[in-house]
């Protein structure tokens, strides 16, 4: 479905484009898509041979990711190391 220029022009007038009102931190993105994904911290800790306490850490923040525990979270969480590395990418600058 396509819709006309005056449409869209008259939408372009009417709406303003939203923005972010959150900002998540690398811990909060790796909890998000542990529980997405239906996995415990044990389930986790397994799949990436990271303790359960490194999980924790992570996720509460306590210890930094790191590029290499990045990459081997991703890989189990089934999405590209940069969306944990950089979790405010898309945020637009104040």
């Amino acid at each position: 479905m396509t819709i006309g220029r005056k449409t869209k022009n008259a939408l372009k007038e009417q709406f303003v484009k939203a923005k972010p009102s959150a900002h998540l931190t690398s811990g909060e993105i790796v909890r998000i898509l542990r529980e997405k994904n239906d996995y415990s911290q044990n389930d986790l800790a397994s799949k990436t041979h990271l303790t359960q306490a490194t999980i924790s850490s992570i996720e509460n923040n306590r210890i930094n990711l790191g590029i290499d525990r990045a990459k081997t979270l991703a890989k189990a969480l089934h999405v590209h190391p940069a969306v944990l590395v950089f979790p405010d990418l898309f945020e637009e600058a104040a």
